[in-house]
């Protein structure tokens, strides 16, 4: 499959894959921002080759999505980064999720027997089809486009998809229900990931990191986050895991406000460090959000002055 070329914006990536096939929200999302859109995308069929495609190198960057305010946790996403591979998270996106119902022309929503989806999708839309479809069968599929694209070329009666309206256009599907998720305030986040790469800190950022403990024992996770705590660092995310070893035996993913060039932070990763049986860090990367932009730019300010401060005082010292 040849990549699809955009021209738009400039990207330290010149190549980029993504969840594919054309018209996935991880699309929308990737189209959104002007420094990624610029790069050669690769849609490819599963999470697992878009990590695959990144560490084999042949492709810079890869985009997937990690976790949705439903659903929770991409679990295969989270699984590549915590145990399959070395690659880091260099930005993250927020995109707001809007769930169609999407059939051949002629199809009513009376007619659906059969509801094609991925299954983080069409979870987020339980009740719809429990309600209103009479619990039709739901299929699992490798992305929301693969099933609009699935449902396009069979057009088998009385199946339709749960995906975007992109994807609907894409594969000559008509919208018979729209907005079908169980909350409106539905948001998934996708990060980009890469090797070796952590980007410089920008005063608005987010760091990633996995805590394994050297045995699980009672206040084990209460010792791990008094190191947050006693230096006033805010987690955004606190998860267990299990290791893959044995029943009963978990990491932590732990999202934190700061970047590792944070003295503070590089201090707190310092000692988790050294009293723990291992931390992987998994990035420090500019956080999403629509106050971002000016947080940073405020920051930005601030540190001038706070550098033009210390100079002038630095220039009465006596030689």
């Amino acid at each position: 499959m040849q990549p699809a070329t955009h021209s738009e914006g400039v990207t330290p990536w010149p190549s980029i894959a993504f969840l594919g096939p054309p018209g996935t929200f991880s699309e929308e999302a990737l189209l959104g921002q002007p420094e990624l859109a610029g790069a050669d995308l690769l849609p490819l069929p599963t999470i697992t080759e878009v990590f695959g495609a990144v560490g084999s190198g042949a492709v810079g960057a890869g985009f997937v999505p990690i976790e949705n305010s439903i659903e929770g946790t991409v679990s295969v996403t989270l699984d590549h980064l915590v145990f399959e591979s070395d690659l880091f998270i260099q930005a993250e996106v927020v995109l707001d999720i809007h769930l169609h119902l999407l059939a051949p022309p002629g199809t009513r929503v009376a007619d659906v027997r059969r509801v094609v989806s991925f299954p983080h999708a069409s979870a987020q839309c339980r009740r719809f089809v429990r309600d209103v479809l009479g619990g039709a069968e739901v299929v699992a599929s490798n992305s929301t486009a693969e099933a609009a694209r699935l449902v396009g070329e069979e057009r088998a009666p009385g199946v339709a998809a749960i995906a975007p309206m992109l994807a609907g256009r894409l594969y000559g599907l008509d919208a018979i229900a729209e907005r079908i998720e169980d909350f409106g305030e539905n948001q998934t986040r996708f990060v980009l990931v890469a090797p070796r790469r952590v980007p410089g800190p920008t005063g608005h950022d987010r760091t990633s990191i996995v805590c394994f403990q050297q045995a699980d024992r009672p206040g084990s996770l209460h010792e791990i986050l008094s190191h947050f705590s006693a230096r006033s660092l805010n987690l955004t995310k606190l998860e267990s895991r299990p290791t893959k070893q044995s029943l009963g035996d978990y990491c932590f993913v732990i999202d934190l406000e700061g970047h590792v060039a944070d003295e503070v932070v590089g201090d707190c990763l310092k000692e988790l460090h050294l009293t723990l049986a291992g931390v992987k860090f998994l990035g420090s990367y500019p956080a999403a959000g629509a106050q971002g932009p000016q947080m940073r730019e405020a920051v930005s300010l601030r540190r001038q002055e706070a550098e033009a401060w210390l100079g002038s005082l630095r220039a009465r010292v006596s030689p």
